[in-house]
């Protein structure tokens, strides 16, 4: 699938699997031409895939089309969101929620820009040749845990409840992260949600990325992936190839994203509150 916004030409492919353990779909994607968007619900039978649904829904219905979006249109999506999601849950006995995860296309200084942004674990990545980069920082017990000191990236692998959710849509904390970065040709953006993430390690990700094909092929791919793995829950995947319409790499900024290994020159140093 080929879109356009804001000038930007970009490929994409997507998949949604239940995987192999549960009996319900929970997660749900968005694909419009200026937003990429996967949300994965919590709730149970009762309410999971009405949550996601809500937040995809909700930037589906604020979505600009090829004119791209704005943060006042992120923002106003999110907010629809949260409001739709606490609906669902004041009708069910045990709540709801959901985790989202985006990229959409703006305008900044007269360019076209991404906006990455997050709440909960699913995540976003940026792939440029070899190099992967995890734009988005999961808003879970184990990861704050990690980042205050209290355990090593060792322990983090192993502490049970490292995927308990501290923020989500429809919950009292539900505030987003968000990053802005230039759109540059030849990049690759995965939005997934944690059935990919908690199943398969980034490098085999990253390989995966560098050496697939179409966009469609590479999400199919890392569905099966995590299938191979367990496939212990719903696992959504984005990918998204920029073809033309940004900014063209230079020699010089890849060789320093490759110099720290993390891909941070990638990104402006620019975060925008949502």
């Amino acid at each position: 699938m080929t879109l356009e916004a804001l000038g930007v030409r970009v490929a994409v492919g997507a998949a949604t699997d239940v995987g192999l353990k549960r009996k319900l779909n929970e997660d749900s994607i968005l694909v419009e031409p200026a937003a990429f968007v996967v949300a994965d619900g919590m709730g149970g039978y009762e309410a999971g895939d009405q949550a996601s649904r809500a937040v995809t829904e909700a930037f589906r219905r604020v979505g600009a089309g090829d004119r791209g979006m704005s943060l006042e249109s992120i923002r106003e999506a999110l907010e629809i969101a949260d409001e739709a999601v606490a609906e669902v849950a004041v009708a069910t006995a045990r709540g709801a929620g959901s985790t989202v995860a985006g990229a959409a296309i703006v305008e900044q200084d007269g360019e076209p820009h991404w906006v990455f942004f997050n709440v909960g674990d699913s995540r976003v990545y940026r792939h440029v040749g070899s190099i992967l980069q995890q734009i988005t920082v999961d808003h879970s017990l184990g990861q704050e845990l990690y980042q205050s000191g209290q355990i090593t990236a060792d322990e983090l692998a192993v502490f049970p409840e490292r995927n308990v959710i501290t923020r989500a849509i429809g919950a009292a904390e539900a505030e987003a992260d968000s990053w802005v970065a230039p759109v540059m040709n030849g990049e690759r953006l995965l939005i997934c949600s944690d059935g990919l993430t908690s199943e398969v390690p980034d490098e085999l990700i990253r390989a995966t990325l560098t050496m697939g094909g179409q966009p469609g092929t590479v999400a199919l791919e890392l569905i099966e992936l995590a299938k191979r793995a367990g496939g212990r829950d719903n696992v959504s995947v984005i990918v998204v190839d920029v073809l033309s319409g940004g900014r063209d790499f230079s020699a010089e900024s890849l060789a320093l994203a490759h110099s720290d290994g993390e891909g941070d020159t990638f990104l402006e140093d620019t975060t925008v509150p949502l």
